[in-house]
């Protein structure tokens, strides 16, 4: 059982769901923090999506490739499952602004790079 490969493919399911839960309490767009509705401010909020697709499409790819069905769908799960519980310290500010998204969707990028390195 390839177990680096494993834990760094939980690692990145673990930081693209925090990803998506911070991402998703900025929708309607009028609950977007005054930061993220100007021009730059939207430019790097819609460039943190497109990041955290990256990482999704890579670590996704690269689990077909190295992980077993079983391993894919515990590990992973097992993070969605405790997104929630690890988003709940983190202060308000930190995940309603530009400062969360980024460092989510940069370590989850960063994570899958990784992963594809060791896979």
């Amino acid at each position: 059982m390839p177990w680096l490969e494993l834990a760094l493919f939980m690692i990145t399911v673990e930081l693209l769901a925090l990803y998506g839960l911070a991402f998703s309490g900025h929708f309607p767009a009028e609950f977007r923090n005054a930061e993220l509705t100007d021009g730059t401010g939207a430019m790097l909020f819609w460039a943190t999506l497109a990041a955290a697709v990256l990482a999704a499409i890579v670590a996704g790819c690269i689990a077909l490739r190295v992980l077993s069905w079983p391993a894919i769908v515990i590990g992973g799960g097992a993070m969605m499952l405790a997104a929630p519980l690890l988003l709940r310290p983190f202060p308000d500010r930190f995940v309603n602004g530009l400062a969360g998204l980024a460092t989510f969707a940069m370590s989850a990028l960063g994570t899958a790079v990784l992963f594809w390195a060791a896979g």
